[in-house]
């Protein structure tokens, strides 16, 4: 008989949730329950060392085993390779902000576990087992949104700068060459098109910021300028035309890296004058 946790795709539980629900260890990424019959695997994308992803339809998820080489009649790495025969449920979670589970469904063994060659927790290259997952009720990667994503690659992007030249090419030696695809959803924001025609009308072909020319001009013929709103409107800033300016690209993407004070004030007494 197939476990019902009654939960949704997409439900956000915390870790004490899960472990009431299905009965299991609150730690670990791969957590059995003999109560419920059931395998609760966690991809946690903000402290694992493994480089859990999705290719298509399928998750490559990376077995038990933080140092040497992995085995696979090792735990639960041999509940999870016998699932098509052993009658355990297998549930996916992925993490991508501290304390939030993020519920993706029931899954299972879309192949055979293959080795690949991954970091242990002191970064020495060793085997481990991908496990190649799917899931059973859609047809297509769990939707994120691209606050998780970016978070999420902020986070690889952090810990890729505290290795060594050696380790970071070790890794990047042994890394799979197929990027992981992930459907994301993003927030848009329906802006005045209006206000943004007269932004760049006003700046006259020369950014606001550096006062240089824009860098090229369009397929039309017009220079290329990029409209940025001074407070930004995920902040509460008004789409306006005094909040609004164009920049070249350049000024723009620092704007939204460093986002300085003193910029700020410089186009502000811009768009008063």
């Amino acid at each position: 008989m197939v476990f019902n946790p009654n939960i949704k795709n997409g439900d956000v539980l915390t870790n004490d949730d899960i472990c009431r629900i299905f009965k299991c260890s609150s730690q670990g990424g791969m957590r059995r329950s003999l109560k419920t019959n059931s395998l609760v695997i966690v991809s946690d994308h903000t402290k694992s060392i493994y480089e859990d992803r999705w290719e298509d339809d399928i998750f490559h998820y990376t077995g038990m085993g933080l140092h040497g080489n992995q085995s696979l009649s090792f735990a639960q790495n041999k509940t999870l390779n016998e699932s098509h025969y052993n009658g355990v449920d297998l549930f996916l979670f992925e993490v991508f902000s501290q304390g939030q589970y993020i519920f993706q469904g029931r899954i299972m063994l879309a192949g055979k576990p293959y080795i690949e060659k991954q970091p242990d927790e002191n970064q020495q290259i060793r085997d481990v087992w991908i496990f190649p997952l799917k899931c059973i009720d859609q047809s297509f990667p769990p939707l994120i949104s691209e606050d998780d994503f970016q978070h999420k690659n902020m986070i690889r992007e952090r810990k890729a700068k505290k290795l060594s030249d050696e380790k970071l090419w070790d890794r990047i030696r042994n890394a799979s060459p197929k990027s992981g695809v992930r459907n994301v959803v993003s927030k848009q924001y329906d802006r005045n098109q209006d206000i943004g025609e007269y932004a760049k009308r006003r700046a006259n072909g020369y950014c606001q910021l550096c006062n240089t020319p824009a860098p090229f001009k369009n397929k039309n013929g017009e220079p290329y300028l990029e409209t940025h709103h001074i407070k930004w409107l995920s902040n509460g800033g008004a789409d306006s035309i005094d909040n609004t300016v164009a920049l070249c690209p350049n000024c723009h993407r620092k704007m939204h890296v460093l986002d300085l004070k003193i910029d700020k004030t410089k186009l502000l007494k811009k768009v008063r004058e």
